[in-house]
């Protein structure tokens, strides 16, 4: 069998420690701070104490920012919580724009995520997609002004190729702490196009967003689903929880968001500690995902 994750581990070289799973926002909204409330908590009591969100987060129908003026809200009205959760939010896409990361416009991403929040600082600030007409010298003097201001402990990017990491570590004085690429047993490309290498290579945390394939694996469908369905039943847990254990099992210790916004899923989700892995079993679910053997 395959080592079973730690039940806590570095958010690369941060100092700061996170469960080996996070809890994603993207699809918090809302007005009843109650109901929102009772989520954190599950997410909390769950051992999940890693939360992600982001300033674009709501864009979508709620509005720009909703997601982190709700969480700000739930802070707020129980500020204990703040003190149990690593938070982290990202920044750097504009509807209609759709990225800057130029360094005027990252600042005042960041001071804008704080006040919705309601904090003074954040744990980790990713820039959320890569600006292409920013200069990596130039986003790195950002970033670490950010670190430099006491508004952020450590930073990192999101839906960056692994080249585009290397120009901006190498302009960086402080470290990156994470990378967070779409990650599931149905797109597998970070295992190949040299992110999770290079994560590796760097001790940076994978943050893997959409770890079910836009909730397909946890609806147990095509070949992959029922291989990580089968998987599931044989340790008594769902297809989701295989799911999540399934990229926990990577030696870059990867970090599954877990999207659900219903306590009991949050729950489950924890689950995927149960699973235990083959080389066999790991490999039949890439080999399914690929469509092809391995050589």
């Amino acid at each position: 069998m395959l080592t079973r994750p730690s039940e806590s581990r570095p958010l690369g070289k941060s100092g700061i420690s996170v469960s080996p799973l996070a809890w994603g926002m993207w699809r918090f909204k809302g007005d009843d701070v109650l109901a929102a409330r009772a989520l954190v908590e599950s997410a909390l009591d769950s051992g999940i104490t890693l939360f992600d969100t982001a300033d674009i987060y709501g864009a979508d129908g709620a509005g720009f920012g909703t997601a982190e003026a709700l969480l700000g809200r739930v802070l707020a009205d129980a500020p204990e919580l703040r003190a149990r959760m690593v938070l982290a939010t990202k920044g750097g896409i504009v509807p209609g724009v759709p990225y800057d990361s130029s360094p005027s416009y990252l600042e005042s991403a960041l001071d804008a995520s704080l006040r919705r929040l309601g904090v003074d600082q954040v744990d980790l600030w990713q820039i959320h997609r890569p600006d292409l007409l920013a200069h990596p010298q130039e986003t790195a003097r950002t970033l670490e002004r950010m670190v430099q201001s006491g508004k952020v402990r450590a930073i990192g990017v999101s839906n960056f190729t692994a080249s585009q990491v290397s120009a901006l570590v190498a302009f960086l004085s402080v470290p990156l702490a994470s990378i967070q690429p779409e990650f599931s047993a149905l797109r597998t490309a970070p295992l190949w196009d040299g992110v999770v290498d290079q994560a590796m290579a760097h001790d940076l945390a994978v943050l893997a967003w959409s770890p079910l394939g836009g909730g397909r694996l946890g609806a147990a469908d095509g070949p992959v689903g029922g291989l990580l369905a089968a998987q599931g039943r044989k340790f008594g847990v769902s297809s989701s929880a295989a799911a999540y254990s399934w990229l926990m099992e990577h030696p870059a210790t990867v970090i599954p968001i877990v999207g659900s916004q219903t306590p009991a899923r949050i729950r489950e989700a924890c689950d995927a500690f149960k699973v235990e892995w083959t080389r066999a079993e790991w490999y039949a679910v890439l080999e399914a995902s690929i469509g092809e053997r391995l050589p």
